[in-house]
This record gives C-alpha cells, structure tokens and sequence, in this order.
C-alpha cells in the first residue's frame, strides 16, 4: 500500500471513529476493499458508514447460512442469530429427503426459506411478504442460487393469502415493541424498514397474527419454528396453545437467549 493511500486509510479510520463506529479501521479496510481503489467510491463508503448505514447495506448482500443474499430498502438485514431457527429444523427433522412444503412468514430477503431449501433438496416453499420490494429482492436471491423453480413469493398480508397446508412453518416476525424502535442503534432503527421491526405495543402483535394462521395451514404431523425475542417465549408461548398449537421447545442462539419457538401441529403431540 502506498503512503497516500495509508494516509487515507488512515483519516477514513479516524472519521469513522469520531462517528461512534467500533473498529474503525476495520471498518475503513472493509470499505476500502469494496470501492476497489476508486478514491471517490471509498469517500462516499466512508461517508455512509459514519452515518451509521451498516456495512452489509453499503455493500448491498449479506452472508447468511453461508449464502449470499442481495439486500434491498424493503428487507431485513438478516441476523446471524436467525439461524437458529435453521438448526432447529434441521434438529426436529433429520430426513433431508423429505418433500417438505414450507412456508415462510414475512420472508424479506428469503434468507430462512432460500436455506432450509438447500438443506432440503425435495422441498419446496412460499415466501410472503407485505413489502413488493422485499418479495423482488428474494426471488433476484432465488434465482441467483438456482432455487427459483423450488420457490413462489407472493405480496400480500398473511391473513390474507390463499396458501395449501405446510408441512414446516418459517417466519421471523416484527418483535420490537413500537416505542423501543427509537432506542435501537441507528444501524437497525434507521435502515431496516419500520414494519420489519415494529411489533405492536408489546412486541406480541404479529405473533397473535400468526397464531391463528399456522393452526390453519400447519398439517397436524407439522412443525412451525418461529424467532422470538429477548424475553418474549414465555408470552409467545401462552399464545399459540391458546391457539390449539402444541409447543414442543425453545432452542436457544449462541448467546444463551431462547431464539426459536418449535411448535407442531394441533393434532401432534411433542
């Protein structure tokens, strides 16, 4: 690397660190690999991510499951912490053969529907979103991955989509009680879309959506993973036994929290 370029890399790594970023000359060489020494380019990076835009976004892909999935304005930026709900199929249903028909709740990127496909190479799956861009975005990330003839995303309100009976149930809800969503870090509360995050007064509003939904549509030998909240399994819990499901477990992310709620269907036992 040349002084100039040290230098720049250098201010870059101090602007960033006057902006609150943590790592910032990590940072400052992520960014500086992705503007592929185009000194305007790496400016304009340096400008965003002081702004708080995370990385992920300035680059426009996440990597999830080892995929690598395009991110747009309407998506999630999807979680590491959402793969537990991957592990947790992959745990309750060991036959990778089977030809599962799964559908995924607010699907965003695709990321959880796109992972457990290629996990499952007989299954197939639904991916619903209320956002069309979000619905764009996953089936650009189906494509690009080879699944797009295994997939279908549909726009719509989740109550009111015409689906057949699932074997597996996927969904990563809005969680985040509406007057926390401000205290979020910027990275989250000003980039990932307000829908994908708000979860009603108390966090629980999708969840006594689905509720009623997945006893619907999950077979009675079905399962249904859904992520949770810190804090939120014991309430999500209450409402899907209201809901005639049967609650088999939580598992738990690599932080200890209690990521997913495994559940199966009304007429199945643990």
């Amino acid at each position: 690397m040349t002084i100039v370029a040290d230098d720049r890399l250098t201010d870059a790594a101090r602007k960033l660190a006057t902006a609150g970023i943590a790592n910032a000359r990590r940072e400052a060489r992520l960014l500086q690999a992705l503007a592929e020494d185009d000194e305007a380019r790496f400016d304009d990076y340096v400008r965003r991510r002081a702004a708080h835009e995370p990385y992920s976004r300035i680059r426009g892909a996440r990597e999830f499951w080892s995929l690598d999935l395009a991110l747009s304005p309407d998506t999630l930026d999807p979680r590491p912490d959402s793969e537990t709900l991957i592990e947790a199929v992959l745990a309750s249903l060991p036959d990778r053969a089977a030809p599962l028909k799964v559908v995924d709740f607010g699907t965003g990127t695709g990321a959880l529907l796109l992972a457990l496909l290629t996990e499952y190479p007989n299954a197939t799956g639904v991916g619903v979103d209320v956002l069309p861009g979000a619905i764009k975005t996953a089936r650009q990330n189906a494509a690009r991955l080879d699944l797009a003839v295994r997939t279908q995303f549909i726009v719509g309100d989740w109550a009111e989509v015409d689906l057949d009976p699932a074997d597996v149930i996927l969904a990563n809800p809005p969680y985040i009680p509406a007057d926390e969503i401000a205290a979020l870090s910027p990275e989250v509360a000003h980039f990932d879309p307000r829908c994908a995050l708000d979860g009603g007064i108390d966090g629980l509003a999708a969840y006594r959506a689905l509720a009623p939904l997945a006893r619907r549509i999950l077979r009675p030998d079905g399962w249904a993973f859904f992520e949770l909240g810190a804090g939120q399994s014991e309430s999500v819990t209450r409402i899907m036994i209201e809901s005639g499901l049967r609650v088999t477990g939580a598992r738990r992310d690599l932080a200890g929290h209690e990521r997913c709620l495994v559940l199966r269907g009304a007429g199945m036992g643990g």
